[in-house]
């Protein structure tokens, strides 16, 4: 009875850390989605449309985004932070947001987090 009992206390803790880990995954997200979608922070939508999303007038500069719920976060984090060294690039009109201080690494770890919702 009394492992019973621990197991129902273990599984009923795992339950609520796992609902707020999921809403603050949503935040985070939804952090990103404001980010990618502002005009005076990430202002990724001036270059970038987006698979399956809403975009107000996405740009064409940049590639569509897809598929990048398949992508590695490190490589999506590097890739904001610094697209040159990320992807040995020598010309690219992406900024490097984290290495010119555009975005810092919380703002960075949110629009990771929203792309990470695209297919």
């Amino acid at each position: 009875m009394k492992l019973v009992k621990s197991l129902l206390t273990a599984s009923a803790l795992s339950g609520l850390l796992m609902t707020a880990s999921i809403a603050a995954d949503a935040d985070l997200i939804a952090k990103g989605d404001k980010i990618f979608n502002s005009k005076t922070k990430g202002n990724c939508f001036a270059c970038h449309d987006v698979n399956g999303k809403k975009i107000d007038g996405p740009g064409s500069f940049g590639p569509k985004l897809v598929g990048l719920s398949y992508w590695d976060d490190k490589l999506l984090y590097d890739t904001i932070y610094d697209i040159y060294t990320a992807r040995g690039l020598k010309i690219s009109a992406m900024p490097a947001f984290g290495k010119t201080g555009w975005l810092d690494d919380a703002e960075i770890k949110a629009v990771v987090a929203y792309l990470k919702t695209i297919n």
